[in-house]
């Protein structure tokens, strides 16, 4: 085992699927999608610095895209590497890089969104002192909270799955390293392990989620105080686009990590991490952008 341990030094990715007639459909598939994720997110961070865009909201949307556009690209030109050369090894460094990569995107995306939820709280409940308690400094600090909260979870989560010992099977039955997968090929027992992941998805996800259900609560109740159905309507669309993308990425997220031994569910976890790792990066834009009449104007302009 010590010796098997030792000479692992790469990894076989088994990619989407192992059928060669779908790889040409999947190379045109992905390369439209990362096409999108990285042009769309682009403009948002181009529209959000416009002079009439000044608001917290709109910095945090900034980070929201740059964060997405890291995160498909930790991803997607791996898989479509894969897909063109035919070699889907990845090595052992190169693993654990981008597991951590992906951990850490992934956690400060969703520590994010719990500030922006904030965000919305402030300007609906208590919108006089809106703009003193969301000042630049505020807003910076959120977001620094965010990535330095995604890296104290990603060092420890990447750390805890490479100290288990990889003796057997090299071939992740994945597109790329993750928690779940990798574990499958651990040689010793995982069962303390797969405890710890379940209480960290408590954590990391059901935590801020349940800040953000606080958020919405209040400002669902401040919205019905609105006399005016249109003044009702307004101050909603505001918040649905950011509900619409916590939804999305809370469901994939709780449904991967909650039973990560799963080994009979492989295909299904692979949908839903295509969801956060590659369709709601593409679908960011689009779902900010269209529904918000704000960035639609400066976008046309």
């Amino acid at each position: 085992e010590a010796e098997n341990h030792t000479l692992l030094t790469t990894f076989v990715l088994s990619g989407l699927s192992s059928r060669p007639e779908l790889q040409h459909l999947l190379i045109f598939t992905f390369c439209l999608v990362y096409s999108m994720t990285v042009i769309g997110n682009l403009l948002i961070c181009m529209v959000t610095v416009h002079p009439t865009l000044h608001m917290p909201m709109y910095f945090f949307l900034r980070v929201l895209s740059f964060l997405d556009i890291s995160t498909a690209s930790v991803i997607v030109p791996k898989m479509l590497s894969s897909f063109l050369s035919e070699d889907r090894s990845i090595s052992y460094t190169g693993c654990v890089a981008q597991l951590y990569c992906v951990i850490f995107l992934a956690t400060t995306e969703w520590y994010l969104l719990a500030a922006m939820a904030y965000d919305r709280y402030v300007a609906i409940c208590n919108p006089l002192r809106y703009p003193v308690i969301m000042n630049t400094r505020v807003c910076l600090s959120l977001v620094l909270l965010s990535c330095c909260s995604g890296n104290v979870v990603s060092v420890v989560q990447t750390a805890w799955v490479f100290m288990l010992p990889f003796c057997g099977p090299r071939k992740i039955n994945y597109f790329f390293c993750d928690i779940p997968p990798l574990i499958l090929l651990s040689c010793t027992d995982t069962s303390l392990y797969e405890k710890q992941i379940i209480t960290a998805t408590v954590l990391v996800i059901f935590t801020p989620f349940c800040f953000i259900l606080v958020s919405y609560a209040c400002i669902i109740s401040s919205i019905l105080k609105i006399s005016s159905a249109e003044g009702r309507y307004k101050t909603f669309s505001t918040c649905s686009s950011h509900l619409t993308v916590v939804t999305l990425y809370c469901a994939s997220g709780t449904l991967i990590y909650l039973r990560p031994k799963s080994s009979h569910s492989q295909d299904v976890k692979k949908v839903l991490a295509l969801i956060y790792t590659t369709i709601i990066p593409t679908l960011n834009p689009l779902i900010y952008s269209l529904r918000n009449k704000e960035v639609r104007e400066v976008l046309i302009r």
